[in-house]
């Protein structure tokens, strides 16, 4: 089996449960964008300790994001084929981040001024995850507007609980909070 197929040479992308659309359509646009955030919560991982809390809690994110780009994978007129939790987002997906949220920001002083990424690598990774995240939840929000996804949907909560959980993953693993630094242009 080739890697290539040249299907795609014309503009267009292969849908979940079949069909074609172009490649810069609303859903895969947005699920361009969440195969991006895998890609960075990636990036995150190899700075885990093996077996560490934080460890599994990235892969259970990247595969539950899989969960989002297949639902956003597939055209409307086949979402009746779609599997809750496994190619369509839950309300419970949605409020199963919202506890992890609230335990990690128990585990750290919340920060009271704007945050510079980059305090660690494992935190500025987290963070870019975080801004991919972003832009794939503005994504689905023009998916929805165009009717690519139903109102009801849970995509859109789904990616923004998931930015603010990132958000909070990369404060945490920069432990106790330190002030972005400012440079003084007075002599």
């Amino acid at each position: 089996m080739k890697v290539y197929t040249r299907k795609g040479d014309d503009g267009s992308t292969g849908l979940l449960y079949g069909g074609r659309i172009p490649k810069d359509a609303p859903g895969p646009t947005a699920y361009g964008a969440t195969d991006e955030a895998v890609a960075a919560l990636g990036l995150a991982r190899p700075e885990c300790s093996p077996g560490s809390e934080l460890g599994g809690l990235l892969i259970q994110l990247q595969r539950e994001l899989f969960v989002v780009g297949a639902e956003l994978a597939t055209a409307p007129d086949n979402r009746h084929k779609l599997t809750d939790g496994t190619t369509r987002v839950t309300p419970e997906m949605v409020s199963a981040l919202e506890p992890l949220i609230d335990d990690l920001t128990a585990r750290f002083e919340m920060p009271t001024e704007f945050v510079l990424p980059g305090e660690n690598r494992i935190a500025a990774a987290l963070d870019l995850a975080r801004t991919i995240v972003r832009r794939a939840e503005r994504e689905s929000v023009t998916a929805t507007t165009v009717g690519w996804l139903e109102p009801e949907s849970q995509v859109v909560p789904y990616l923004n609980r998931l930015a603010d959980l990132c958000w909070t993953l990369a404060r945490w693993q920069e432990g106790e909070f330190r002030p972005a630094r400012t440079t003084s242009t007075t002599p």
